[in-house]
């Protein structure tokens, strides 16, 4: 039986203590130009007075809370099995979007049924005309970037393939969740929308940047830093599950000494910023805890698709090695003025 749809889109927004920012992402969504939507709030377990807030301000939103903090993953779930739209949009609670936001969300996964997500441009809060996220790359090397950080916001102004969606601001069809899976709970937080946007690849579907979807992003509110013990540990943990997940043992083998300079370097960076232990701590965790990630199932019928990631993890290596040479090269020239 066909369930009816009451709105075109539903839009998710976890949220763990961020009482001083959901007013603002909220007020942003109700000038959107795009009205066919509802918002479903889902609270990890806020102790700064969050759920009391919206029950109070915005008692029509509907308002799911968590006993505990189950982390991003188990969060954004929830909220994706509550909804009954045909799309669902994932929404970091410390944003602000444009008013035209949603509509070209809308637009650009509506071009092609073979679309999964479409990742917003992600701008800087504090500095607006500096891109925060265009879509997320991922490597030979087992790191993933995020594309255009720190650009001018007049880069980066075509739709164009990605490897991953950003789930911060990001657009899946309802449909395409139920066949490629939901977010892998055992992440709790980080790389886990890398994962699937790298399942949903792996099924033959696509990931795209939605340069005109506009949204303003402080970063980093949840876990209070680019860079503290726990986001390198769950870093450390993520990259191996990721890896382990999503790659079958043959590939794993070719990889292999990509992945270990990968490690090796992540190793030498994060011991030289203070961090060295905590990332170590992550993966050994994540060989302890081998057991609980459920791996990809390999089909045949993929092997294609399989090589086009392959291919592309490559690609994006030579492109994250050119950006950073370009990167000190400015850096290098600004010393010598």
């Amino acid at each position: 039986m066909k369930v009816d749809k009451l709105h075109k889109v539903s839009i998710v927004i976890p949220s763990y203590n961020g009482l001083k920012y959901i007013r603002v992402c909220l007020e942003s969504l109700y000038s959107q130009s795009f009205q066919s939507f509802d918002i479903i709030i889902v609270d990890n377990a806020s102790q700064d007075g969050s759920c009391e807030f919206i029950l109070e301000n915005y008692p029509k939103e509907k308002l799911i809370s968590l006993k505990e903090n189950y982390g991003f993953s188990r969060a954004v779930n929830e909220g994706i099995k509550a909804s009954n739209s045909e799309y669902v949009v994932l929404l970091n609670n410390d944003t602000e979007v444009d008013k035209f936001w949603l509509q070209n969300l809308v637009k650009c996964i509506e071009d092609d049924e073979n679309i999964f997500s479409c990742c917003s441009k992600m701008m800087q809060y504090s500095e607006r005309n500096k891109i925060d996220d265009a879509g997320d790359g991922y490597t030979i090397l087992g790191w993933a970037y995020k594309r255009g950080d720190g650009a001018s916001w007049e880069k980066y102004t075509k739709n164009q393939k990605v490897f991953s969606s950003c789930a911060g601001a990001a657009i899946y069809r309802k449909d395409l969740l139920e066949k490629v899976g939901y977010f892998d709970e055992s992440f709790f937080a980080y790389m886990e929308d890398v994962d699937i946007s790298y399942r949903a690849k792996l099924n033959g579907y696509k990931n795209i940047y939605c340069s005109k979807a506009i949204v303003y992003h402080i970063g980093s509110a949840t876990s209070g830093s680019k860079y503290n013990s726990f986001k390198v540990r769950l870093a450390g943990r993520n990259n191996i599950y990721l890896v382990i997940k999503n790659m079958p043992n043959l590939q794993l083998i070719v990889n292999l000494p990509f992945l270990m300079i990968g490690f090796l370097v992540k190793v030498v960076f994060f011991y030289k910023i203070g961090f060295g232990n905590d990332y170590i701590n992550g993966v050994k965790e994540a060989f302890n805890k081998y057991s609980l990630i459920k791996k990809t199932k390999y089909y045949n019928k993929n092997l294609a698709n399989y090589l086009k990631v392959e291919y592309e993890l490559i690609i994006n290596t030579f492109y994250y090695i050119l950006l950073k040479l370009k990167k000190s090269l400015r850096h290098f020239i600004v010393i010598l003025r």
